[in-house]
């Protein structure tokens, strides 16, 4: 902290309220906040100026130490404060007016083997982001209980029982799935160390194995009648009506996944062509065609419900910062609140799924093969559209056997 100083009609200290405080509202009007939170901000913002003034704190020796001693003033209420400042110290250091705060610890030698395990999983081996927030926490906690010295695990106590017993100490009442994909982290995590050299031999073969039968349940989808009941009570009469509008027709007539969703970007909308270019999972584009009902939806919230925002994803938050969605998870409330207001009751996981098993399904029940589902849903592997088989009940019928001897199943 600097030297206590008295200011004069000069000062560089007068400049924070005079100019850049202007510079952080004109900011937070492009980013979409209401007049009345600009001006609960703005009385912050002017409290925490008069505060630097009168410690004598010049602007450019402002970081996170002075905006905790001024909350500190104050016992309760500062969760306003303490964001609104937060947005401030951002906006300043994005315009070069302070300078970015100085690391307060080194990173540990587990906190960096998880990030290279990390940046392979981007790079080399292409897995989506939702993936790989899937994997970091279980590699996390097993990193937590290693030895880590210099960077490299200790492969005198990283060995098969250990791999083992962590295993089945931390699979004790959780669910199938949880100790599943455990497992799957665990695995690739493993096999990245022995390609690295880290370990002397590949561990991942003392994983235990989680047994889940292949393809053992249908997946959950929704009727052609119940899509439709789904999509016409979402109205159009507000911004978000019509952003949820034209997710839920992305979801149902393009069986779009709800990360492809959310990175949608404005260029992806070739509007000449007819085309949506999709950023799939692993990195992976595709063109589908643009329908007429979701190209009329995606440019009524374009036109009418999307505003002005710096960023070029095609569907924002209704609050502010008007930024993009923040993940899937957004998708899948969407999707839960539509619904809702249906009345229409989901069985099994996953909100937004749903409508992609759905146009599986009712392909399947109009004569699509395997191949051509597989083509509309993007399946890099034909294994994920089998399981689309063992809904067309109906067809089953004209190849099952009639049951054997008398009073059997006819």
């Amino acid at each position: 902290m600097s030297a206590h100083v008295v200011p004069s009609e000069s000062s560089p200290l007068l400049g924070l309220l005079d100019t850049h405080v202007e510079t952080f509202f004109a900011h937070l009007r492009t980013e979409g906040y209401a007049q009345r939170t600009l001006r609960k901000k703005r009385s912050v913002v002017q409290s925490f100026a008069r505060w630097t003034r009168r410690n004598g704190i010049a602007i450019d020796d402002l970081d996170e130490s002075h905006s905790a001693a001024f909350l500190r003033r104050r016992k309760t209420g500062a969760v306003l404060e303490s964001a609104t400042l937060r947005l401030l110290f951002r906006c300043l250091r994005l315009a070069g007016v302070i300078s970015a705060p100085v690391a307060v610890a080194e990173v540990s030698p587990a906190e960096m083997l998880l990030y290279n395990y990390v940046s392979h999983l981007r790079s080399e081996r292409g897995l989506a982001e939702n993936s790989i927030s899937v994997y970091a926490p279980y590699i996390r906690g097993f990193l937590k209980e290693s030895s880590i010295a210099g960077g490299c695990v200790n492969t005198e106590q990283l060995n098969a029982p250990t791999v083992h017993a962590f295993v089945m100490e931390h699979i004790q009442g959780r669910s199938q799935e949880y100790a599943r994909l455990m497992g799957v982290a665990l695995r690739s995590f493993l096999r990245f160390l022995y390609v690295r050299e880290r370990t002397a031999m590949d561990l991942s073969f003392a994983v235990p194995s989680i047994r889940k039968w292949r393809q053992a349940t249908v997946p959950a989808f929704l009727s052609p009648g119940q899509v439709e009941q789904v999509i016409s009570a979402t109205h159009c009469t507000t911004p978000s009506g019509r952003r949820d509008y034209a997710v839920l027709l992305l979801l149902a007539r393009l069986g779009l996944r709800a990360g492809e969703v959310v990175a949608m970007d404005l260029s992806d909308i070739r509007w000449r062509s007819g085309e949506l270019l999709v950023r799939g999972k692993g990195g992976m584009q595709d063109r589908l065609p643009l329908l007429s009902d979701v190209g009329e939806a995606l440019a009524s919230y374009l036109q009418d419900g999307r505003g002005q925002s710096p960023s070029r994803r095609v569907f924002l938050r209704t609050w502010a910062p008007r930024i993009g969605l923040s993940g899937p998870a957004s998708v899948g409330h969407i999707v839960r609140a539509a619904l809702a207001r249906a009345g229409v009751h989901r069985s099994g996981r996953g909100a937004a799924h749903l409508f992609r098993h759905s146009l599986a399904t009712r392909m399947i029940r109009h004569g699509a093969s395997l191949q051509e589902i597989s083509e509309v849903l993007r399946h890099r592997s034909q294994d994920s559209t089998e399981i689309y088989a063992k809904v067309a009940f109906e067809s089953l019928r004209d190849v099952a056997r009639p049951w054997p001897g008398t009073g059997g199943a006819r």
